[in-house]
């Protein structure tokens, strides 16, 4: 079972995550996409934890219930240190399990951060370089949807628009918890707008060799999972990336796109909890259907 824990972060800042296991199995950290909150982990959450693992499903700053920044800092920088904050608290190195901007968070961390920051790390569609006209799309998309919406249903429409792959669900009432009424009567996504602004931080291509240089420093067992529809990672970056890290593992979710743990749940548990088990030591208990 999981339950809300608060975390003291970096400059003030209090984030929110779940937390659930034997505080003494080997513990992992799920950090989400941009936009997104630990409820996009739900039940990947759940098969970790009755894999034997201890997890942490964590709001990232200017997300869900975590604080947002006063200062508006959601540079890589502020992501990495609040992350390390988390890490602190455990007595041993967790595995981080990132997606979209939370896997460049654990890239960064698990890379630059030595052997004392992680034990292993799981990328979920992000690579050094990505796709520009994906990652373009992207953003379109958090940029078009921040003017709020009238209703739960206008809020559905606007994610079955934008992810047509994916079959709309008949009950939509979970979506209430990424969105939050304000005083003007709408709903909004539970995230600032000006986490946005981060990606336009610093250079471009500085940033990327910063990102490759986290890869080259890796040290612990790496697994890149990749939506075989994703509009952010290509066979391309997935090429560069495994010449970076020749160690890594890789697995092409089937019918995934961008969003692998959302698109094809059973299949992208499969593949983490079978890596986490043989890299991490947790007791075997994974789910039965095969990933790959």
């Amino acid at each position: 079972m999981m339950k809300p824990r608060r975390y003291a972060a970096s400059r003030g800042i209090s984030l929110v995550a779940d937390v659930g296991g034997d505080l003494h199995a080997p513990a992992v950290v799920l950090t989400h996409g941009g936009g997104q909150t630990r409820y996009a982990w739900g039940e990947a959450a759940s098969a970790l934890l009755e894999s034997g693992f201890h997890v942490i499903s964590l709001d990232l700053r200017g997300h869900g219930e975590s604080d947002w920044a006063v200062d508006g800092d959601y540079g890589a920088d502020a992501f990495v240190a609040d992350l390390k904050a988390v890490i602190s608290t455990l007595t041993t190195p967790p595995a981080l399990v990132g997606a979209s901007l939370g896997g460049i968070v654990s890239l960064l961390t698990a890379g630059e951060g030595g052997a004392s920051a992680a034990s292993a790390l799981v990328l979920v569609d992000v690579t050094p370089r990505v796709e520009r006209r994906g990652a373009s799309q992207i953003l379109d998309f958090m940029r078009g949807t921040a003017r709020g919406f009238a209703s739960v249903d206008e809020a559905a429409e606007a994610v079955a628009a934008y992810l047509p792959h994916r079959p709309r669900p008949k009950d939509i009432s979970g979506l209430m918890k990424n969105l939050r009424r304000r005083d003007d009567g709408k709903l909004y996504w539970h995230w600032d707008p000006r986490v946005m602004d981060g990606s336009r931080s610093g250079e471009r291509g500085a940033f990327q060799a910063r990102l490759e240089s986290a890869a080259r420093n890796l040290r612990v067992p790496t697994l890149l999972v990749r939506g075989s529809l994703s509009e952010l990672v290509s066979a391309e970056t997935v090429a560069e990336f495994r010449s970076l890290v020749p160690s890594a593992e890789y697995v092409d979710v089937h019918g995934a796109a961008h969003m692998v743990a959302g698109d094809r749940n059973t299949a992208f548990n499969v593949a983490v909890v079978d890596f986490l088990q043989r890299t991490n030591g947790a007791p075997r208990s994974a789910p039965s259907e095969a990933a790959r």
